[in-house]
């Protein structure tokens, strides 16, 4: 019987050699969800100058430290700052400005009164409460120094990213890109959906679910197909994609049939490893090259090619796209029910993840066949049940990987 190659050295021959790929520089509102590949450092500070947090009156502290409900103090309004007015003639003692939120607070005042401490009058403001020195004052600074680093390189570009990145006057950032996937669909008993297969024929839900995955996991995918089980129409597409994308992904055509004619291309061409892994679902497994451009090769069920998408593809994108964390969380959870598991293989049985008396359980969803779609679309975890367990027990607590959650940190 011929070896099988575990899991972790087909992660190892999956992701061998792989790098984020090289930097580009993009918009700002073009670097949603990207891996930033610069640190960024502030230009000036935040924020650039001392402003008001609230609307109400800047005023000297010493000219009002008496104020009270019982005995108010009223003080000249000598004019008004807004957002965006200067503010270059000083707070004479013995008066007030009206100022508004994040307009500049004028020199010499060292606290603002907030409207709601006072009558709100604008020849004269009566001021009921007495602030604190530097109440309501936000000094230039305080958030950010210039010259800091604001954001370091490896950090996803979410939209509070976003905010930091655009108040420190980025409006481009070097990320590195989306890997671009191309998902080849090859068969001649495929169809695509929306049309009523005939005897013999199958609806093409591998390709689409790939190339879902692939945009999931942070890549731009696109579909070809279904390409004919032809060797010279094969060659030729595999051809095109290598010279515009960054991975190809096919399904199907991989193990020892007779038709198997994307296994049969890609030994005449080279550069690519078919072997058998142990793990169910998904044994047939290839990975390498085409002409320079990555292949990866997953088996032809439906959940054996989501399953190994999962565990060989996944992180590979991932570490293309910059992560440094490129699994999904692992949890433990408990098992609701027995179910065998294959010898010497590790076994990724769907499950239902929820909770349960305060604990966190995985239920097994349908059947754990290769072809039960059901069960795969119903499920939201993988349980890993190691080769050297062949039965896993109600109660068992086991490994799952969260299929709901984002993968780790990334920084």
């Amino acid at each position: 019987m011929t070896s099988l190659r575990p899991v972790a050295d087909h992660v190892a021959a999956v992701l061998a050699g792989a790098a984020p790929l090289p930097a580009v520089r993009l918009e700002l509102t073009d670097a949603e969800g990207l891996v930033l590949a610069e640190d960024v450092t502030a230009a000036w500070p935040l924020p650039s100058f001392d402003n008001s947090s609230m609307d109400g009156y800047a005023v000297l502290v010493a000219d009002v430290a008496d104020a009270a409900v019982e005995s108010p103090v009223t003080l000249p309004v000598r004019g008004d700052i807004a957002a965006g007015q200067s503010a270059d003639d000083p707070l004479l003692a013995g008066t007030a400005i009206r100022i508004m939120t994040g307009a500049p607070v004028p020199p010499g005042a060292d606290a603002v009164v907030p409207v709601e401490w006072t009558d709100g009058g604008t020849e004269t403001v009566t001021i009921t409460l007495a602030p604190d020195p530097g109440a309501h004052i936000r000094r230039a600074g305080e958030d950010v120094d210039t010259g800091s680093i604001v954001v370091t390189a490896g950090t996803v570009i979410t939209a509070r990213v976003v905010a930091m990145l655009a108040a420190v006057g980025r409006g481009s950032v070097l990320v590195h890109p989306r890997p671009r996937v191309t998902v080849i669909s090859t068969g001649d008993e495929l169809v695509d959906p929306g049309t009523d297969p005939g005897f013999g024929q199958i609806v093409d839900s591998n390709s689409y679910m790939l190339t879902a995955a692939a945009r999931e996991a942070g890549a731009t995918a696109r579909r070809v197909g279904p390409v004919p089980d032809d060797d010279a129409t094969l060659a030729r597409v595999l051809a095109e994609e290598a010279a515009r994308c960054d991975v190809i992904l096919t399904s199907g055509g991989v193990s020892m049939g007779a038709y198997d004619t994307v296994k049969a291309v890609l030994s005449d061409l080279g550069g690519v490893e078919f072997v058998k892994v142990a793990m169910q679902p998904g044994m047939p497994q290839g990975c390498g090259t085409v002409d320079g451009t990555r292949i990866v090769t997953l088996p032809g069920n439906p959940v054996s090619s989501y399953v190994s998408f999962e565990v060989f593809v996944r992180p590979l994108i991932r570490r293309l796209l910059g992560h440094v964390d490129i699994d999904r969380p692992r949890v433990h959870a408990i098992c609701t029910r027995a179910f065998p598991s294959p010898a010497h293989k590790t076994q990724f049985a769907r499950v239902r993840l929820g909770t349960r008396d305060g604990l966190l359980v995985a239920e097994p969803e349908g059947g754990q066949g290769s072809h039960i779609i059901g069960g795969l679309s119903r499920a939201n975890g993988l349980a890993i049940v190691p080769p050297e367990t062949t039965e896993v027990q109600e109660g068992q607590e086991l490994v799952v990987i969260d299929l709901l959650a984002a993968e780790g940190r990334s920084s």
